[in-house]
């Protein structure tokens, strides 16, 4: 059992430091921190959606800007799509779970709000309508997704692929930039 807790804590570190030496996705971050402040500056909200782990983590994300990360602050508008389970269960019943995230996002988004879509495969069918519905409404489409990028890269304003294909290290590394742009993003706008 040693040997396999090693084993995994060394993949993790290696696919961060994977990340961690890719310049071109540094810069897609921080494009998507930068596009995350102009939001917010300009009044807009932020949406998050994805499936299991990466619905954990859309929702982790959102309370760390809609409650605090650092500090005590104003609230920032943050939402997690799936967060409100008779709305998601009704709408997976009546409409299909294609459709979940992707009402939500007709009747919250608009133009000018951001989108971050989670999908370690980036091929979800409900992530990808939800994507293709929020670009219709001229909102920006982050995608965020292991390496291949999956049909999400096609939608996908910006796609921050993880460099593995492995989904917990792909999960992992989906939380240390969610926990990068909440701290950016609330030391930017709310400066001490």
């Amino acid at each position: 059992m040693h040997t396999t807790i090693q084993s995994v804590i060394a993949d993790s570190i290696a696919t961060k430091q994977q990340l961690l030496a890719d310049e071109s996705l540094l810069q897609k971050i921080n494009e998507v921190v930068d596009l995350s402040i102009a939001c917010y500056k300009n009044g807009g909200k932020i949406l998050f959606c994805g499936n299991g782990g990466s619905a954990a983590d859309a929702q982790h994300i959102a309370a760390e800007l809609s409650g605090r990360f650092y500090f005590d602050r104003p609230p920032l508008f943050a939402e997690a799509l799936h967060v409100n389970t008779s709305y998601l269960t009704a709408v997976g019943n009546d409409y299909g779970y294609d459709e979940v995230f992707a009402r939500m996002v007709r009747a919250m988004g608009k133009e000018g709000d951001l989108f971050f879509g989670l999908s370690t495969s980036g091929n979800s069918p409900n992530v990808m309508k939800a994507a293709k519905d929020a670009k219709a409404l001229g909102m920006t489409v982050v995608g965020m997704t292991g390496e291949k990028g999956g049909k999400l890269r096609e939608v996908a304003d910006v796609l921050l692929n993880m460099p593995s294909n492995d989904t917990p290290r792909i999960q992992e590394c989906h939380l240390l930039i969610g926990h990068l742009l909440c701290q950016i993003i609330e030391a930017e706008l709310f400066p001490k």
